[in-house]
Parts: structure tokens; C-alpha cells; sequence
């Protein structure tokens, strides 16, 4: 095989003019829109979205309407930056109280079982692909990581127990740090060999960092936004949104992941009691369409569908070797010390899937220059096609056959919330979903502490002001004015009503701290945490 033959072309002069810039708006205008029409077809047909994007850049690139775009560089970055945003709202959108019960062992796979799919992919790369070691292990870390994107779209889609979600939320959402190191490792292992137990020590150092550097952006993101009222509400999501990227940065040039601090700010900041929470988690998800849908049609484009018939059958037997074994594998030996049921772990391992991520982390051996690269490209593309096509789509079924579903169907109530500040309170809109619990709740039996008060419903577009007998119902949204002493107590209060009912406290324990002023349920003392 030839040495790398996707250089970065020449670029010619051409500036960027009016009606040069017309053009592009008009492209990427389309490619958005049809890029939203396919999210409807992916929804009714089971197709995972990325393949249609992927498709898209297919058929317009040199293959297709002949549109050029043979830069892996920057395709790297492109897509560096587009995996900061995903990662930024997953962490956004993941509840902590899901994943807190499940982070040692999100974070065993997303280290130990990252390894261990490494060496089984690259034993099969090498023993039956015939590839030489150095690209075999490439290879290995490239396709080890679970994709974030893939993963955050398909499984908010899937009822699925909040254990399990969770814990294959946390571990895409941590295992590209690991994989990112190792993939940049094993392409200077030519130039710069490194002892396996020096290479180990630099990922739990750049571990370390990313994670201190996003609690620190995330914590002192979360004091400032909660004390500080900004002038229009539309600069909450944009001020959470930077201080993602202010986190990502801090941590690469501290020579730690950002990746890893990007996702743990977003945990920290979606989880806090910020303004506007709804609408931040909004503006990020539009953003992460936005990074998706980019970073899928360029890497679209990067690939040459002509180059890709040689490798498809290297690509099966890697991708067969991966799926049925060494992500099977990775899942029982690292959840060995948490007796998961085995119904889970086959879900787990099933579910393991791969999507852009891969498709990113292989340009770099190809901007490193390493020899024969562009067959790894070429393989990754090819694997994570047919296997996401054919993972995605079965998924549902697979839960359904092993009776893995959720042991609680209740949706919380959406609260949103905007500060007050010369009057000292907060404005809580509170939502109140089809699932909700709070449906046939009255208002007093709401139980909120003093100091907070239900002002307003809107019902069927018609608003009045409720009585303490007022019944909720589904689809309601309610208007709440708490004081700054007792706004999180309230707020919890309407969670664990949404949860559980009218008689969330009487049974377990009072669903908050209670507040100077307030009572538990009758018969009980509020018991301290």
C-alpha cells in the first residue's frame, strides 16, 4: 500500500466575495433543511440519522456532484470542535441522579474496557486482517470509543432503565479522553516509543486534569450564573455554552483532556440550579444538530466510495470481532464487581455504538502522516456504516425480546426558571408533562413550602388564577413566585410531586430540606440529610 494519498490540496486563490459567500449560504442552507427532513425519516423508519448525513456528503463529493474536500487537517479540527459541542450538551441533558449510582462502573469501562477492545480489535486487525501491529492497535483505539452522539440520540429515544442509561450516557460521554490519548500515542509509537506504564500514567494524568479543570469552569460557571441576573434571556444559553468551551480549552492547554472537561462542566452546569434551564438545554441541542449535522456531511465528503470496496470485508471481520467479542467482553469483565444482570450486560454490549467519533479520531494517523492510514480511514468508515445500521435499528427490538425496560414510566415536570432580582425571588414556569405524576394533584395538596405560592395556570391557551381546590392536569403550566430562601426547596417540592403523586413525603423521606417555616408530613419530623 502507498503512503498516505489524502494530502491537503493546494488551495487555490479565490477569494471569498459576496457573491462567493451567496453560494455558501445557499448550500449550506439546503444541506441544513434536508438535514432536518431526514430526522423525520430516521424517526419513522429506524434509520440512525448519521448514515442519511454521511449519505448526504456521499452524493456531493467527488464521487457524486464532484464537490472537493481532501483535507483530513482540517477535518480533524472541524471535527474537534464539532465533538466539544456534543459532549457539551450531553453533559447538559444527562441527570445526575441517573448516573451518580452508576459512575464506578461507567468509569471502569470507559477505561479498563476501552483497553481490553483495544487489544482484541487489534489482535483480530492484525491476525486476520493481515494489518501490521502499529495499525492495528490504531485501529483498535480508533473504533473502542463509543460514540457520544450516536448514543445521547438513540437511547433518549428507548425506554430503558435509568441504571442502564445512565451508565452508557457517563461512559461515552468519558471514554473519548482515554481513546483520544491512545490513538495519538500508538501514531508516534515510530518516532517516539513510550513503556506501557508511562502511557498509562499520561492518561490518568490527562484524566486528572480534565476532570479538575471542569469542576472548577463548571462550579464557579454555576456561582456566577446564579447570583449575577443577566439583561435579556437569551444570553443564559450563551453564557453556559462558553463556559463549556472555556472548560475544553482550560484543560488541553493544562495538557489534560478537555474532552473530559467539556462533559463534566455541562454535567455540572445542566445539573445546577441555573435560570432559563429549559431554554439553555434547547439552545445546546440546537447547537449539537448543528456540530452533528457539519461533521457527519464533511466526513461524507473526506470519504471516496470507490476506495472503499477494497476494505469491506476487512471491515466486516474488524467490526464482527469488535461487536461480538470485544465489547461483550470488556462489559462482563468490568461489571463483574457490580452483579449486573446478565439481560443488562447483553443490552450494554449491544448498545455499544459507534458513529463520527471513529471517523474523526481515524485523520490522525493521516495527518501524522502514518503509511497506509487512509486504509484505516477506510475501514472505520465502512465499519461504522454497516454496524451502526445494523445496531441502531435493533436496539428497541433486542430491549423488548430481553424485557429490559423502565422499572418507573413517569416523565418529571420541565421547570424553568427566571430570577427576580430587585424583588428578591424567582418566577418558576412549571410544565407538566403527559406522564407526570402531578396530574390530579390540587393545588394545596402541592404542599410548597411558605414563602412560595401557585399564581397562575394556563390551561388549553386560557390562563386564570387557581384556588388552593384547583385539580392539575396534563398539559398545564403553572406560574410559581418563591423567595430566594426557599427557591430550591419549592423546586424540589415540584419535582417529587411530578414523581411521585400527592403523596410524595408521606411515604420515604420529605423530598427537600425543609426551610425555616415549613413542615414535613403530618406525624413525621423533617429529617436532617
Amino acid at each position: 500500500m502507498s503512503p498516505v494519498r489524502r494530502r491537503a490540496p493546494e488551495r487555490k486563490d479565490r477569494p471569498l466575495t459576496v457573491d462567493r459567500l451567496n453560494e455558501l449560504l445557499l448550500v449550506c442552507a439546503l444541506v441544513l433543511l434536508v438535514a432536518v427532513a431526514a430526522v423525520r425519516i430516521s424517526t419513522r423508519s429506524g434509520l440512525p440519522t448519521l448514515l442519511i448525513y454521511l449519505g448526504i456528503g456521499v452524493a456531493m463529493g467527488q464521487d457524486g456532484l464532484g464537490v472537493e474536500f481532501n483535507d483530513p487537517e482540517l477535518m480533524q479540527v472541524l471535527g474537534y470542535a464539532a465533538l466539544v459541542m456534543i459532549l457539551a450538551e450531553g453533559g447538559l441533558a444527562t441527570r445526575w441522579r441517573d448516573i451518580r449510582p452508576v459512575m464506578p462502573g461507567a468509569a471502569v469501562l470507559a477505561t479498563v474496557g476501552v483497553g481490553i477492545s483495544v487489544l482484541v480489535t487489534a489482535a483480530a486487525a492484525h491476525f486476520l486482517v493481515g494489518l501490521p501491529w502499529q495499525l492495528s492497535l490504531i485501529l483498535g483505539a480508533v473504533v473502542s470509543s463509543t460514540d457520544a452522539a450516536a448514543v445521547f440520540s438513540v437511547l433518549r429515544t428507548i425506554p430503558l432503565p435509568r441504571r442502564l442509561s445512565g451508565m452508557l450516557e457517563a461512559e461515552s460521554g468519558f471514554n473519548d479522553a482515554p481513546v483520544v490519548i491512545l490513538v495519538i500515542a500508538f501514531s508516534e509509537l515510530a518516532t517516539n516509543p513510550m513503556p506501557w506504564y508511562q502511557l498509562i500514567g499520561q492518561i490518568l494524568f490527562q484524566l486528572l486534569v480534565g476532570l479538575v479543570a471542569g469542576v472548577v469552569v463548571g462550579k464557579l460557571g454555576e456561582l456566577a450564573m446564579r447570583h449575577v441576573a443577566l439583561p435579556s434571556s437569551g444570553l443564559y444559553p450563551i453564557a453556559v455554552l462558553a463556559l463549556c468551551v472555556l472548560s475544553y480549552a482550560t484543560g488541553a492547554l493544562a495538557q489534560g483532556s478537555g474532552f473530559l472537561a467539556t462533559y463534566i462542566c455541562g454535567l455540572i452546569l445542566g445539573n445546577a440550579k441555573l435560570p432559563h434551564r429549559p431554554a439553555v438545554r434547547g439552545f445546546a441541542d440546537g447547537v449539537a444538530w448543528i456540530a452533528q449535522i457539519g461533521m457527519f456531511v464533511l466526513l461524507g465528503l473526506l470519504a471516496t466510495p470507490s476506495e472503499l470496496a477494497d476494505d469491506f470485508w476487512p471491515a466486516i471481520l474488524i467490526g464482527l470481532a469488535l461487536t461480538a467479542v470485544a465489547r461483550p467482553l470488556s462489559v462482563v469483565v468490568c461489571l463483574l464487581p457490580f452483579r449486573m444482570p446478565w439481560r443488562e450486560q447483553v443490552l450494554m454490549s449491544w448498545a455499544g455504538l459507534r458513529g463520527a467519533v471513529p471517523i474523526v479520531l481515524a485523520t490522525i494517523p493521516m495527518v501524522a502522516g502514518i503509511e497506509s492510514s487512509d486504509r484505516i480511514f477506510n475501514i472505520v468508515f465502512v465499519l461504522v456504516v454497516v454496524y451502526t445500521l445494523l445496531q441502531g435499528p435493533t436496539l428497541p427490538r433486542l430491549g423488548r425480546m430481553l424485557r429490559v425496560g423502565p422499572a418507573d414510566g413517569t416523565t418529571d415536570v420541565e421547570i424553568e426558571s427566571a430570577p427576580l432580582e430587585r424583588l428578591r425571588g424567582h418566577l418558576l414556569s412549571v410544565a407538566i408533562p403527559r406522564a407526570s405524576r402531578m396530574h390530579g394533584v390540587e393545588v394545596n395538596e402541592l404542599r410548597l413550602p411558605p414563602g412560595s405560592a401557585v399564581t397562575l395556570v394556563v390551561r388549553s391557551g386560557k390562563s386564570f388564577v387557581p384556588s388552593p381546590t384547583t385539580v392539575l392536569m396534563h398539559g398545564d403550566e403553572l406560574l410559581v413566585v418563591a423567595t430566594d430562601a426557599v427557591r430550591d426547596a419549592a423546586e424540589n417540592r415540584l419535582l417529587a410531586v411530578g414523581r411521585g403523586g400527592k403523596l410524595a413525603g408521606w411515604l420515604g423521606r420529605w423530598p427537600h430540606p425543609v426551610p425555616p417555616g415549613a413542615s414535613g408530613p403530618p406525624g413525621r419530623s423533617a429529617p436532617s440529610r
